[in-house]
């Protein structure tokens, strides 16, 4: 439990289910799993949260690096955040993939409380483990004859699994660089853009990011407008289908810039581009930005 909320590649729910098994008529071993599970994914949660509250958005920037799912889990849990309130963000993240590490930290640049994140938490890992028990114990028959399948086999059913294991995250690793290398055409660099600016060409400037993003961050592209997701009919409702468009976000590898870009794209617009490296790239080129 502990390496999964610290975002190792470590699936919890085999283990849950195995312990579900084996605490079959015993109600302690039971209570005693799931506070165990409970408490180990806290002291991770933790980790991540006092990581959020101190660096802010620089460490959702470094989870979309290291996670092996899409840059967009970030995306995704700060909408959840923003539609559903924290408590239900936070308490629901353990059940989908990949929001389970990034709400911690965003919560803390939220500068949510301590205890209520805490509260919060513990709800969501007590449902989610006392889950995962659950289906131990009502399928602990099909998962003991499993066991006594594997350890038929000694120690070449380890093998299997650290293979199988490997395979896992090597698929994943590969999945996320075709990916990324898929979207590396038909951008614009930050000095291409500011040469436009420069010379009066008037560039539509889209910033992308999330309303927390923004709000989190603090910079952005001079003149740009923000987007919300839900609604880019109507913020675009008076623009021009022939404009030139740049489109900017704060993943690494703009995968949500490159999604607008496409959805821009179907609806008429032809000179859409999104921004390489995101407003990253416009800081790190010594560019002017302004405060949200």
């Amino acid at each position: 439990m502990l390496l999964e909320q610290l975002g190792a590649p470590v699936p919890a729910l085999p283990v849950l289910l195995l312990a579900g098994a084996k605490g079959i008529g015993d109600s302690f071993y039971l209570g005693y799993a799931l506070v165990l599970a409970i408490v180990a994914s806290a002291l991770g949660d933790l980790a991540w949260f006092w990581a959020g509250r101190r660096y802010g958005h620089r460490v959702l920037r470094l989870l979309c690096r290291l996670t092996l799912s899409p840059d967009s889990c970030v995306r995704q849990t700060e909408s959840a955040y923003e539609r559903r309130g924290a408590a239900a963000a936070i308490v629901i993240a353990k059940f989908i993939p990949g929001l389970a590490t990034v709400a911690p930290p965003l919560a803390g640049a939220l500068r949510l409380g301590v205890w209520r994140f805490l509260l919060y938490d513990c709800a969501g890992a007590a449902l989610y483990y006392g889950a995962g028990l659950a289906l131990g114990l009502v399928f602990h028959a099909q998962i003991h004859w499993l066991v006594e399948q594997v350890e038929g086999f000694g120690a070449y059913a380890v093998l299997v699994v650290i293979g199988a294991l490997a395979l896992y995250v090597a698929y994943r690793w590969w999945d996320r660089r075709r990916f990324v290398a898929s979207l590396r055409s038909g951008r614009i660099e930050a000095a291409e853009l500011n040469e436009m600016m420069s010379r009066g060409d008037d560039p539509l400037v889209l910033d992308v990011r999330s309303r927390t993003h923004r709000e989190l961050d603090g910079r952005r592209i001079p003149g740009a407008r923000g987007v919300d997701l839900d609604d880019l009919e109507g913020t675009l409702a008076d623009v021009p289908r022939n404009r030139e468009v740049v489109v900017y976000c704060a993943c690494p590898n703009e995968v949500t810039a490159v999604k607008v870009a496409m959805q821009l794209r179907d609806r008429g617009f032809r000179r859409v581009r999104p921004l390489t490296g995101g407003v990253d790239a416009w800081v790190a080129a010594g560019l002017r930005v302004e405060g949200t």
